[in-house]
């Protein structure tokens, strides 16, 4: 197997942690001295997957992290006089790490939410997408509309937004917890799943990565929700903001240069900090689950 195609797996950042931390009254001063104290640490504490392809991973299991959003990362620390340190954890990890102030930020195709902007400071976007859904080449798994995809087998990661779509729309749920994206395509392929719902650019990048594969993307059925139309970008604990205002002053900076377009053409083969130009077929209003996520 290639060593690139052994270690990518879909992008699956989209779920939503909301955590039930109150900030108390008279905290002010103690959130001014901590917000201070983050923004001139002289090491940021980032947390990512380290398996999301091309967001962030590895080419092979002992070399050096890396991906689109790794580099941006490294880019605005550099542009900070900082170094980084990353923290590879599932998606529900890192938010748990920000959110209780183990990691500074989180940087893993993180869609800038409704719900986020509750508990999170997100920085300025620097990643536009929209989505798809890859089916079978040799019957489109039955899918050929959105009511289609009722009663039809939904590959992801459980409490990701994609799943959490499949399910309001009647499919039935199956669960992977990160495996590799060539265990993802092969279920599909021999139908033991129909359909896998994801960001447009990881799923075409995935389906190169693997030839012959049977599957393809439905062109006519591109998508966004309300979890991640706004764009993706850099999360960081809410209380953070003289962190938040130096992080956006520097992506503002590295969009502007076409540092970050330069990132974007190396890892997606497209400038991904503009809006695409597609016809987006449905917007869908990613409706909350009892938890509140």
């Amino acid at each position: 197997m290639n060593k690139t195609k052994k270690w990518l797996v879909l992008g699956l950042g989209l779920s939503l942690v909301m955590s039930l931390g109150l900030v108390g009254c008279g905290k002010t001063s103690s959130s001014k001295s901590t917000n201070t104290k983050v923004a001139d640490k002289k090491t940021l504490i980032v947390a990512t997957s380290g398996t999301l392809y091309p967001t962030s991973f590895h080419m092979s299991k002992n070399s050096k992290l890396t991906g689109f959003d790794v580099e941006v990362v490294r880019a605005v620390a550099k542009g900070l006089g900082k170094k980084v340190k990353f923290q590879e954890l599932s998606v529900d990890g890192q938010l748990t790490a920000v959110s209780s102030g183990k990691a500074d930020m989180a940087a893993n195709d993180f869609g800038l939410s409704p719900a986020r902007k509750k508990q999170f400071a997100l920085s300025t976007v620097y990643k536009h997408s929209f989505n798809s859904i890859v089916v079978r080449n040799k019957d489109d798994s039955g899918i050929h509309n959105w009511a289609d995809i009722k009663g039809k087998k939904a590959a992801g990661e459980a409490g990701t937004s994609y799943q959490r779509l499949a399910q309001q729309l009647g499919a039935k749920l199956v669960n992977y917890d990160n495996v590799s994206n060539d265990v993802y395509l092969k279920d599909l392929e021999k139908g033991k799943t129909d359909v896998i719902m994801n960001d447009y650019y990881l799923q075409k990048l995935a389906l190169a990565a693997v030839p012959n594969n049977g599957l393809h993307i439905v062109k006519n059925m591109y998508f966004t929700t309300t979890d991640d139309g706004q764009g993706v970008g850099i999360l960081m604990k809410k209380s953070n903001t003289k962190l938040k205002q130096e992080v956006d002053k520097e992506i503002k900076k590295l969009l502007k240069d076409g540092t970050i377009k330069k990132i974007a053409e190396k890892y997606y083969g497209a400038d991904v900090t503009k809006k695409p130009n597609v016809h987006i077929s449905k917007n869908f209003t990613i409706k909350s689950t009892s938890t509140g996520q």
